[in-house]
């Protein structure tokens, strides 16, 4: 990299030290009054990126308004949390109960200390709150397809609703893959056999109903939003199968749907933020996931929205620990993560000084509008074999701001045993 040097020294007048709550001072008066405000990770296992997102989205509900939260994970489970925080009629007992449905794998995602936390705290701010609308907390994701199957037959049998016998029918159809996603999309996929036409008419009739019922009940929207996954699921196996950047693309449109759905339903003036992996937050266009054909949640939010009314913010640390697994569906295992590779984002950040900083960009400076790599580590994740973890990137144009760990620690899950390498 030619121009390093230069980057280190831009950092450097540029960044903003970060050493607690009060130092997210300048990032917040930068989000201004955006509707969404989307937080990124680099991994799905360090501490830090929760801790500081917790914070920031604390502060953006107390301080601006912010309506609720949605994540990367499972709408069932995320579903719990969130009647717990609101603290329904039967709502779990207590915060640990609320995580209780965070047992499919990567169960630490969620089922950890840094989101009991959180927890917590929603539960006593909605308390506390004189407002009659409570902030709520939801999962975007699109992989609960029984899951979510399940929650939809189990309320409408609960309230003997009329489009019990429409979700049955839609449901049978799932039936002979026994609960193995990989099976139905190759059934899909090339045999022939989807059940598409049945759950996006379920979906329709959910619809209508929320419309012609009352509209700020929330267990017809998680009906409606179960439903959703079901469509976009089965769309999701089905596109797996062949390959190709239609999977991804998939996903994170049902995400920003979801998003929608969730939005609308909080009404007018509702505000959103949004805990994802950088690669889903971070603008697509600013990565080497354009030429593949790839877009993300990032860029579909903004190019929908309007670039003003969105406000993404990336994290990356230079070395420490991180929760992971060495296979799909592996153990949970606490890793070393390495120093940032030579002149990697993560490298400059550090060689601008070795501590924690924010970084607010001017998408006009022309001195970071080079690419640069930039790290990303997933659930599944080798140290040994770094190289193809960093994903090119115009850090500028992908994010608003960047938080940066110096050294960063792996998170906490809750009871579970966790391995050591």
């Amino acid at each position: 990299m030619a121009n390093s040097e230069s980057v280190v020294d831009k950092i450097k007048e540029s960044s903003i030290p970060l050493r607690s709550a009060a130092d997210l001072d300048p990032l917040i008066q930068a989000i201004g009054d955006a509707d969404f405000v989307l937080l990124g990770e680099a991994s799905h296992g360090t501490s830090e990126f929760y801790t500081w997102r917790a914070e920031l989205s604390k502060r953006l509900i107390a301080e601006k308004g912010f309506s609720f939260i949605a994540v990367e994970g499972d709408w069932p489970s995320c579903y719990t949390l969130n009647r717990y925080v609101k603290q329904y009629n039967g709502a779990a007992p207590n915060p640990r109960e609320a995580l209780r449905d965070y047992n499919r794998w990567p169960t630490w995602m969620w089922a950890n200390e840094e989101i009991l936390q959180l927890t917590e705290w929603l539960h006593d701010y909605n308390r506390s709150s004189s407002s009659k609308t409570k902030i709520g907390f939801y999962g975007i994701d699109v992989y609960s397809l029984w899951e979510s199957m399940d929650e939809i037959l189990k309320h409408l049998e609960k309230t003997g609703s009329p489009e019990l016998e429409t979700a049955r029918k839609a449901f049978a159809c799932f039936d002979p893959y026994n609960r193995e996603p990989q099976n139905y999309g190759v059934s899909a996929a090339f045999l022939s056999e989807s059940c598409e036409e049945e759950v996006v008419q379920l979906l329709r009739d959910l619809q209508r109903k929320r419309q012609l019922s009352d509209k700020r009940d929330e267990a017809l929207l998680s009906d409606e939003l179960n439903a959703l996954v079901a469509v976009n699921a089965e769309r999701y196996y089905q596109s797996m199968v062949r390959g190709g950047p239609e999977s991804w693309n998939v996903r994170d449109q049902h995400m920003v749907e979801a998003l929608d759905r969730i939005k609308a339903f909080h009404g007018q003036g509702a505000k959103a933020i949004v805990w994802e992996h950088n690669t889903h937050i971070g603008d697509a266009r600013a990565t080497d996931m354009l030429e593949d054909g790839m877009v993300n949640v990032g860029q579909l939010v903004r190019e929908k929205y309007g670039e003003d009314r969105v406000y993404a913010i990336g994290f990356g640390t230079h070395r420490g620990t991180v929760i992971a697994s060495d296979e799909w569906g592996g153990e949970m295992i606490t890793m070393s993560v390495p120093e940032a590779r030579k002149d990697s984002w993560e490298d400059l950040m550090h060689r601008a000084g070795a501590f924690d900083k924010i970084l607010l960009f001017d998408e006009q400076d022309l001195s970071l509008s080079e690419p640069i790599g930039h790290r990303a580590i997933g659930v599944v994740y080798n140290p040994r074999r770094e190289r193809g973890n960093y994903v090119p990137s115009v850090l500028p144009h992908r994010y608003n701001a960047f938080i940066h760990i110096e050294e960063s620690h792996a998170l906490s899950p809750l009871n579970q045993e966790v391995l050591h390498i």
